[in-house]
């Protein structure tokens, strides 16, 4: 018998990606974005959802991928990640899907220099593959780099 897990698949720049439910909030259409001076280039500023003010990391710049216009498919996918919620900005989030924890396998490093930097592996689903998102690594060098924007707001 093999273990699955839950996870929200999303697409960015032509790319599938998969995140695990449970580190998901809920997702919802991007409309306004708040811009921050001074933070970093990937954190395209603050969203307001669900009562709270909470930072949005534009993913296809983290990423070091071309910046495209947004269509209606774009999304924000609000994770919760060591007590910090942050908003994800994907080109769309498209299903839940169940994966086997046998088929992640890691990308492992080439002679193309894939280093597989914040992808924790790659899965197979309906002959097309999946990097499955290394989580703590995409969002710890941007809590790191972005401090004073990701922590609480004071009185």
């Amino acid at each position: 018998m093999s273990n699955t897990e839950s996870y929200i698949l999303f697409e960015l720049a032509g790319t599938a990606y998969a995140v695990r439910s449970r580190d998901v909030l809920h997702i919802e259409m991007l409309e306004h974005i708040t811009p921050v001076p001074n933070s970093a280039p990937w954190v395209e500023g603050v969203v307001f959802s669900r009562g709270q003010v909470i930072p949005a990391i534009n993913l296809r710049v983290r990423f070091g991928l071309p910046n495209e216009a947004r269509t209606a498919r774009t999304r924000l996918v609000f994770i919760r990640h060591e007590e910090r919620t942050i908003a994800l900005i994907v080109d769309s989030a498209r299903e839940f899907r169940s994966i086997a924890t046998e088929s992640i396998r890691p990308l492992g490093e080439t002679a193309l220099g894939i280093s597989g930097h914040h992808v924790a592996g790659v899965a197979t689903l309906n002959q097309q593959l999946v990097l499955v998102l290394d989580l703590p690594s995409v969002l710890r060098t941007a809590q790191a780099e972005s401090a004073p924007l990701v922590a609480p707001l004071s009185n």
